[in-house]
C-alpha cells in the first residue's frame, strides 16, 4: 500500500496480527493495585469522594472490586471512574514477526481496504501494539488510563476478520510525528478522533 503526503510517498508493508482472545469484558474489575481510598485521593478522582463516601464503609477495597460492585448493583455511577471506552469488549492481539518488533514509525489499520486509523509508534511497534493497542490492561479502562487504546482495541475486536495492519518503519521521531499528522489530515481515517 502506498500513501501520499504533499512532500513524500511512503510504501507501507503489511504485518500479520495474531489474535489470541476476543470479546474480553469488564477488564476494569481486575484493577487491584490501588484501593478505593488511594484512588479517591488522586487528582482525577478527588471530586468523586463525596459521591461515593456513603456507598461502602470499607475504603480499603481494591478499586476494580469496588467499581464492579457498583455495576452489579446496577448503579451507573460506576462509569464515573472509567473513561468513555472503559467498559467495552476488547481483544488481545500481537505482532509475532520479530524483525519488526523493535522498529518504530507509522502504523495503519485498514478495514476492507479502507484506511480507518493512522498512528505513530515513537518507541517500538512492540511497545505500542503488543503492549498498547493489542493488550488492554485494567488501568487503561479508567479516567487516568489510555482511552485511545480502549477505543481502537474495541473497534478492532468488532472487526477482527476484516482488519489489516501496515507499518512504515522510520527512525526520526520528529519526522514520524509530522508524517502522522499529514497523513491523518489527508486521509481523514474515521477512527482517528484527535488530529482530524
Amino acid at each position: 500500500m502506498i500513501l501520499e503526503t504533499e512532500k513524500v510517498s511512503i510504501e507501507l508493508q503489511k504485518v500479520e496480527l495474531t489474535f489470541l482472545e476476543r470479546d474480553l469484558e469488564e477488564l476494569f474489575k481486575l484493577k487491584n493495585n490501588k484501593t478505593l481510598l488511594e484512588t479517591l485521593k488522586h487528582k482525577k478522582y478527588e471530586k468523586l469522594f463525596s459521591v461515593f463516601e456513603n456507598y461502602f464503609q470499607d475504603f480499603s477495597l481494591p478499586l476494580g472490586e469496588f467499581v464492579n460492585k457498583l455495576k452489579l448493583m446496577n448503579e451507573d455511577k460506576y462509569k464515573l471512574f472509567l473513561n468513555k471506552y472503559g467498559d467495552l469488549k476488547y481483544c488481545k492481539f500481537k505482532i509475532m514477526d520479530k524483525k519488526v518488533l523493535n522498529l518504530k514509525g507509522i502504523c495503519v489499520y485498514t478495514l476492507n481496504d479502507e484506511i480507518v486509523y493512522i498512528g505513530r509508534c515513537l518507541d517500538s511497534f512492540n511497545k505500542r501494539i503488543n503492549n498498547g493497542y493489542g493488550r488492554i490492561s485494567p488501568k487503561n479502562c479508567y479516567k487516568d488510563g489510555q482511552q485511545t487504546n480502549c477505543h481502537i482495541n474495541n473497534l478492532i475486536n468488532d472487526s477482527i476478520e476484516k482488519i489489516n495492519f501496515w507499518i512504515y518503519p522510520m527512525k526520526n521521531k520528529e519526522e514520524i510525528a509530522n508524517i502522522e499528522v499529514e497523513l491523518i489530515k489527508k486521509y481523514q481515517p474515521k477512527w482517528n478522533i484527535a488530529l482530524k
